[in-house]
């Protein structure tokens, strides 16, 4: 049985023609060997991989699919969880329900991230380096794409980290909240959830060391300083100022929180 031959999800023979002409021509094979829920997920990211599946496609029927694969329910069923904690797909209950293809880039690597930065499979060296890296172009690239709603939406977090130094808890909310609007000022989709996922998987982090500091006051008005330097450079537009406090900042606060674990 060919089902890519067919409409994935009940739509018109003109969308099934469409299907078969993307590339790969990819259909649903059975299961070669014994395998479980892990031979799913692979043949559902050839489908994505080849174009066969795009967002907004269904899933067969569990009872259908696992048919199709020449597997158990049950290793299907165990293969959508799965695919939903990616943020590949979204189940939706009831008769007009079904398994959809959906996009959460940045939810999904934001808790792949957390995972394992909080079991340090990614040394924290690393990660600055990578957030360096990234925010540098996010900066830049909002300081030349950056629009008059941009540019309030950073400016807001910055002023609630201003007013709100005393709450340390508000004040990491804020500080979080600073940088995703940066990236997503930058108005490139991959570069924002890229940075937005960094930047959200060591929000705990951060908090843990603002409680550790010895000296909060002095940290928040450094920190203030820091962020209202960015600002300012991306609202005036100079993209290597930007570019530049950025990182300045992203490094002075590693080495003043001691974000040294390995």
């Amino acid at each position: 049985m060919t089902y890519a031959a067919q409409p994935i999800d009940g739509t018109s023979d003109d969308r099934a023609e469409t299907s078969r002409g993307r590339p790969g021509g990819h259909t649903w094979r059975p299961m070669p060997r014994s395998r479980t829920y892990t031979y799913v997920i692979d043949q559902v990211d050839e489908h994505i991989v080849s174009g066969a599946l795009r967002v907004g496609d269904r899933l067969p029927p569990e009872r259908e699919f696992a048919t199709l694969l020449g597997v158990g329910r049950g290793a299907v069923r165990e293969a959508i969880r799965v695919l939903e904690a990616y943020g590949v797909v979204r189940t939706d209950p009831g008769p007009e329900g079904g398994t959809t293809l959906t996009s959460m880039p940045s939810e999904a690597l934001t808790q792949v991230l957390r995972l394992h930065i909080g079991l340090a499979n990614f040394p924290m060296a690393d990660v600055i380096e990578a957030r360096a890296m990234l925010e540098r172009w996010s900066a830049r690239l909002a300081a030349r794409h950056g629009s008059a709603d941009d540019l309030a939406a950073i400016e807001h977090e910055l002023l609630q980290m201003e007013n709100g130094r005393s709450d340390r808890e508000a004040f990491n909310e804020h500080d979080t909240a600073f940088h995703v609007a940066i990236a997503r000022a930058s108005n490139n989709r991959l570069v924002a959830d890229m940075t937005t996922a960094l930047r959200d998987s060591i929000r705990s982090l951060v908090l843990e060391s603002f409680h550790g500091h010895a000296d909060w006051p002095a940290l928040a008005e450094q920190l203030c300083a820091d962020h209202r330097r960015v600002f300012e450079a991306i609202a005036s537009g100079d993209e290597s100022a930007a570019a530049d406090a950025v990182e300045e900042h992203i490094r002075s606060a590693y080495a003043t929180l001691g974000w040294g674990r390995a």
